[in-house]
């Protein structure tokens, strides 16, 4: 059967059209290149990061795959913002507005150029919802591929990632590390192209969207530099054409059941609570009704199946070792939690595809059904006065349920970086990082450094924080982000003062100060918004349209 080619046709076809071949021959591209359906294929390789390292290659074999199948291939690529690299700088506030640059980019391109279909070939962590909002915008056949994890590094017999990079320096900074073995740990921690390979925001969202269904299950958690991924971006390649063929589009894919199951792949493996906003973002996109409250009925019943890092023992490419994604599936439908007839892009519906799972013996990540990490999942909604709009608690790999202690608010990530440095935190407060949210950032940056400094310096097991902004998918610890409504948007979280008891309730789902409601309305009535840190550029725009974390903080 001839591919067909709803949009391309209207670009290219006809003697009206000839200006628009000839400016594509001026690059290579034949006759029978033109009569071919044209297949995008989108990536975010950067001269910046390991994570997106090897895209172009990957690219390569895409489009191989894609000419095998009948198709044009196009590439093109987007930006990519780092965040292991711009973590606790200006920078990282530019992190959450790439997503929206990047699911826009890929848009613009394609809607300009009428491509009958799309690979996006994602890494870094924005680079992964993005390209899948834009592929939900779109909706043309289309798939995403994640570029895959870094390998782990290894210093005096331990395994290594980025996780560990950060909480070296705070060891550092306690006095408790060398200089000598700050060093080596930096040189070791990363061997090579990848995204950070624990499960962290990029390897949580990669296994997300195989369990949503927009990526072939498997796929994603081959490792960057393992031969077969290769092999996957071929094969990546003609699938989309499959796609086309059958004109399959991801808004047929991406259904509320898909995003339980995605959320529910989340909670299993322990996840960054960044998927809140992410998955909530898809959703938006795909016109599919999705709220916070969502994540914690699927916790609530979803138990704690993989051991990974930053908690847990293992890295994301022993997961891969152990049978993937596909084994913690395996589980949840025999749990009777997955939504088995939902359909994927490769033709197969998730149950299926997990009933075909391969489990390799004798593997130590995934646990069994019968004695799970913890009974229920690693992510928690809390509401109270502090947060009535919610606010996302990662509970993985502590049993810490309650925390009361006062409250040493600061207004920007340095200040309180500096304070943990100093040795100004004390076992039992509440570190408040506040108008580090989406509008107050504006970006809401992730906390990484002042968390990982709490961990260096002995605090984690002692010490909670709260933020209006987020966390790393390396954070671990009682850590409370995303409080919404934020600081900027007149949240309660913008008038709490040092001292302030502070109450963090896991069980039952609550973030309060221990304030009455006449006292915040009195100190609310007197709060006044800080003058903006952005008056022009992206960064204003962002802050002018974008929405609550409860939402996805998106700008659409």
């Amino acid at each position: 059967m001839t591919p067909p080619r709803p949009r391309s046709r209207i670009l290219l076809d006809g003697p009206d059209r000839a200006p628009a071949r000839a400016m594509l021959r001026a690059i290579g591209f034949t006759d029978e290149d033109l009569a071919r359906p044209l297949i995008g294929v989108a990536h975010s390789w950067i001269e910046i990061t390991p994570c997106n390292w090897n895209h172009q290659k990957l690219a390569q074999k895409v489009k191989e795959g894609v000419r095998a199948a009948g198709g044009t291939p196009i590439e093109f690529n987007t930006v990519s913002v780092t965040d292991g690299i711009a973590m606790g700088t200006e920078g990282m506030k530019a992190s959450l507005v790439s997503r929206e640059v990047i699911a826009d980019s890929i848009e613009l391109v394609a809607r300009g150029h009428l491509l009958d279909a799309l690979v996006t070939i994602s890494g870094c962590d924005k680079t992964i919802p993005g390209s899948v909002m834009a592929l939900a915008r779109l909706n043309i056949p289309g798939l995403m591929l994640y570029g895959g994890s870094i390998m782990y590094g290894e210093y005096r017999g331990r395994r290594l990632t980025i996780q560990d990079v950060f909480e070296a320096v705070g060891g550092f900074n306690a006095g408790k590390l060398s200089a000598a073995d700050l060093r080596a740990i930096e040189a070791h921690a990363c061997p090579g192209a990848g995204a950070c390979g624990g499960q962290f925001t990029a390897n949580t969202m990669a296994t997300a969207f195989e369990m949503l269904g927009i990526s072939p299950l498997g796929a994603n958690g081959v490792p960057a530099e393992d031969p077969r991924k290769e092999e996957v971006a071929f094969d990546c390649g003609k699938l989309v054409m499959e796609l086309l063929k059958s004109e399959v589009t991801p808004r047929q894919i991406l259904t509320r059941k898909a995003l339980l199951n995605a959320i529910a792949g989340v909670m299993a493996t322990g996840g960054s609570t960044n998927a809140v906003l992410h998955l909530l973002a898809v959703a938006r996109e795909a016109g599919v009704r999705l709220t916070i409250d969502d994540f914690d009925r699927v916790s609530r019943k979803t138990p704690v199946l993989a051991d990974l890092k930053p908690w847990g023992r293992f890295t994301a490419p022993e997961m891969y070792q152990a049978g993937g994604m596909a084994v913690v599936a395996k589980r949840l439908l025999d749990a009777g939690l997955l939504h088995t007839g939902e359909r994927t892009v490769t033709g197969r519906t998730i149950g299926e595809e997990a009933r075909a799972a391969r489990e390799t013996p004798g593997q130590q990540v995934i646990c069994s059904l019968v004695d799970p990490l913890k009974t229920t999942g690693g992510q928690v909604i809390l509401k109270g006065n502090l947060a009535s709009e919610g606010s996302v608690g990662k509970v993985a790999g502590h049993e810490r349920i309650v925390h009361r202690g006062p409250a040493r608010v600061f207004d920007r990530e340095e200040d309180a970086f500096a304070a943990v440095k100093a040795g100004k935190i004390r076992p039992g407060d509440v570190v408040v990082i506040r108008y580090e949210g989406p509008k107050g950032g504006p970006g809401m940056r992730e906390m990484l450094g002042v968390t990982s400094a709490l961990q260096g310096a002995g605090l984690g097991d002692s010490v909670a924080l709260i933020t209006d902004g987020r966390f790393s998918g390396a954070t671990h610890g009682f850590m409370v982000g995303h409080v919404a409504p934020e600081a900027a948007a007149r949240g309660p979280i913008a008038v709490l003062r040092n001292g302030d008891m502070i109450v963090i309730d896991i069980k039952r789902r609550r973030l309060d100060v221990e304030l009455s409601q006449r006292e915040l309305r009195k100190r609310l009535a007197k709060w006044r918004p800080p003058k903006p840190r952005y008056t022009t550029g992206v960064m204003a725009k962002y802050a002018r349209l974008v929405s609550s974390a409860s939402e996805g903080a998106v700008t659409g």
